[in-house]
């Protein structure tokens, strides 16, 4: 068993919070309750874990494969039911319509603790004299250069299917480099594996809670501090010609559901109001399916057999 294997099982109790939750009727029991589920692990841990839940209060279960970025719609259609690990940072302005019109409903915190950022391995500052502050970049971008990016630095960005907070960002700094999207979170995790294996220079946008943080050692550059007035005053960050010259805004981690969730499962929505989910007890589960290459099923299968005293109680109080 190796280290991720032992963190699997000798994790914390994941919180579970009832939070304002009260008994209710079960529903439509015979319909399934379609979970979405996005392109990143945590995502799909966060997902499977309610899953197996709503499944131990009596209801079938459907996960619908998912574009981020486009589901909004079928959200507030009932196509699908949930999406319980929504980053605030990245919501697109179709979500936040559909929810000032009452059409897709916000459920509410999960409970982890999101960082995003620029991240580089630890070695790289010794390639990068200045790092963690962001200025470094502009001195030694062409140390970042490879053959697809000359002269220019090359910054590994999101997935094209996230958005282009990578290439905003370098824009808006007047930095000499240029964003590459990475394939997968799958592709992000390998470029930061192998920078650490081969001492080479990387920078990427990256985010926590995620297993790579500690497993490779990741920093975060130093960037402008990230307030809203940055996206709306170019007079705000260092670059006084743009707008978005500074750091993620600190992000907020929620859940989200069609509004009609609540009449036709009462008790589900309960129980997803109730779900909470720590950083801490997230990202040895993430490192169990990308380093020890088991299913997210699998993993959230054991955790829910091991804990039971973290989950049912919030089955229970939404149930009886």
């Amino acid at each position: 068993m190796n280290k991720v294997s032992k963190l699997v099982s000798t994790c914390a109790v994941l919180t579970l919070l009832s939070g304002g939750a009260y008994s209710a009727e079960l529903g439509a029991v015979d319909q399934p309750i379609k979970l979405a589920i996005n392109e990143w692990t945590g995502q799909q841990i966060t997902t499977r874990i309610a899953g197996q839940m709503l499944q131990a209060a009596g209801y079938k279960v459907e996960y619908v494969t998912a574009g981020y970025q486009n589901m909004w719609q079928a959200v507030s259609e009932g196509q699908i039911d949930a999406a319980l690990e929504v980053w605030g940072s990245n919501v697109t302005e179709q979500y936040k319509q559909l929810n000032n019109e009452g059409k897709v409903e916000d459920l509410g915190e999960l409970g982890l603790v999101a960082r995003e950022g620029f991240a580089y391995p630890a070695h790289v500052a010794e390639l990068c004299p200045g790092l963690p502050k962001w200025e470094a970049l502009k001195d030694c971008a062409s140390v970042f250069a490879t053959a697809e990016t000359l002269p220019e630095g090359r910054l590994v960005d999101y997935p094209g299917e996230w958005g282009t907070p990578g290439a905003d960002r370098i824009k808006a700094l007047g930095l000499s480099f240029k964003a590459i999207p990475a394939g997968s979170e799958g592709a992000l995790a390998a470029e930061f594996k192998a920078s650490v294996e081969r001492k080479t220079p990387l920078v990427a946008v990256f985010w926590q809670p995620h297993w790579a943080i500690a497993a490779y050692d990741l920093r975060f550059v130093e960037l402008p501090e990230g307030k809203q007035e940055c996206f709306d005053d170019p007079a705000y960050g260092p670059n006084k010609g743009s707008t978005g010259d500074c750091d993620f805004i600190p992000t907020r981690v929620f859940k989200a559901a069609w509004p009609g969730l609540k009449d036709k499962w009462p008790a589900a929505y309960e129980i997803l109001k109730g779900l909470k989910l720590s950083t801490e007890e997230q990202q040895p589960l993430m490192g169990a399916v990308d380093v020890d290459g088991k299913s997210a099923e699998d993993v959230t299968k054991t955790w829910i057999e091991a804990n039971s005293a973290a989950w049912k109680p919030v089955v229970e109080v939404a149930t009886k």
